[in-house]
């Protein structure tokens, strides 16, 4: 295995001893690439691999934070005690994601207010699949068993993400997705199981939840934009298409333990592939909705700036009690070095 060596990321251009040291960087750079182990930190990086974190990352805590809403939306009307409490933890669960996540942008540089300040103004999106309503208390389910699902397949590769602290991370959002995942298919269950007007009520939340989650993996690979540059990277391990079918093929059997019926008239097995054949998403809506055309887009964010601009006083409050207690510690410090060993007991001169 190659060994790891760290430059400093902050290369100046001035001189021919700061190119050598650039150069080495790179070559650091490829060599932790080639050997499959992780960039770390203060490992020298390229620019570009920065920015592609960045925007990746934080496109992924603001997705966190902002699908909060959709579900939150049905707490006080859950049907029972426990399905209540099961929703609450989830939705508490993405709230911890979002925190992780932006702990894990904060390590490149960049700060988590100036992130929510690109949220708030439109230059940095989140998901696509949060810009659709939940009109019934079977799109709950539908959004565990489906855009959970696609976030799982999309997430588990970047476990082995080439970032360090983003696939850490990862790990354990990874871990909490999955019982999400289950937690959606039990409630659709529970529904397939019951009267007729709740089968159709769980049918009805897959007809219109199917296309967006299997849009939800981006546009297809000769349309992407930033597919072929993350992969070399080591930021993604697999490509839109590839993480579509994977999906696809893991959904088909579970929606028969189910009883629901997959929206799509072309879906069938193609024995010769290996893989079933599926209709493609509406590459065109989701173009629009990640330019704001969707459903939900100006409600989503209008309640995210509404409560982000609430919970000034609550940051202020943080920072001020986390400010005394630094000025605290800074005082005992400065007490404790101004001490003689007389002072603390130490053996006379």
């Amino acid at each position: 295995m190659a060994a790891r060596v760290r430059t400093n990321p902050e290369i100046s251009t001035d001189t021919g001893a700061d190119a050598a040291e650039r150069s080495d960087g790179a070559a650091a750079f490829e060599a932790l690439l080639a050997a499959d182990e992780r960039v770390e930190p203060r490992d020298a990086m390229p620019d570009g691999y920065r920015r592609t974190l960045v925007r990746q990352i934080a496109q992924h805590a603001h997705s966190e934070i902002i699908g909060m809403q959709p579900e939150a939306n049905w707490i006080s009307r859950a049907p029972s005690l426990r399905r209540k409490a099961i929703l609450m933890a989830k939705v508490q669960d993405e709230a911890g994601h979002g925190l992780y996540l932006y702990a894990a942008a904060e390590t490149l540089g960049v700060d988590r207010a100036d992130l929510l300040d690109q949220l708030h103004s439109g230059r940095q999106k989140y998901s696509s699949i949060f810009n659709y309503p939940t009109l019934t208390w079977a799109d709950v389910g539908a959004i565990g068993w489906l855009v959970d699902g696609a976030a799982i397949t999309n997430q588990v590769p970047l476990c082995r993400c080439s970032y360090g602290p983003y696939a850490r991370a990862m790990v354990r959002i990874c871990k909490e997705e999955s019982f999400h995942q289950r937690q959606g298919f039990d409630l659709l269950l529970a529904l397939t199981r019951g009267t007729d007007r709740q089968r159709a009520m769980a049918q009805d939340a897959v007809d219109r939840w199917w296309y967006p989650s299997l849009a939800m993996f981006g546009p297809p690979d000769a349309e992407s934009t930033h597919g072929a540059q993350s992969a070399a990277w080591g930021i993604k391990r697999f490509s839109n298409d590839e993480l579509r079918q994977r999906f696809v093929d893991m959904t088909v059997p579970q929606a028969e333990v189910l009883g629901v019926r997959i929206p799509d008239p072309d879906l069938r097995w193609n024995a010769e592939r290996g893989h079933h054949d599926f209709t493609q998403p509406d590459y065109a809506e989701l173009l629009r909705v990640i330019k704001g055309a969707g459903p939900c887009n100006a409600q989503r964010m209008a309640h995210r700036r509404r409560a982000h601009e609430e919970g000034a006083w609550v940051r202020e409050a943080a920072s001020a009690y986390a400010e005394k207690h630094a000025d605290k510690h800074r005082a005992a410090d400065g007490a404790g070095a101004g001490r003689t060993d007389d002072s603390i007991g130490g053996p006379a001169a």
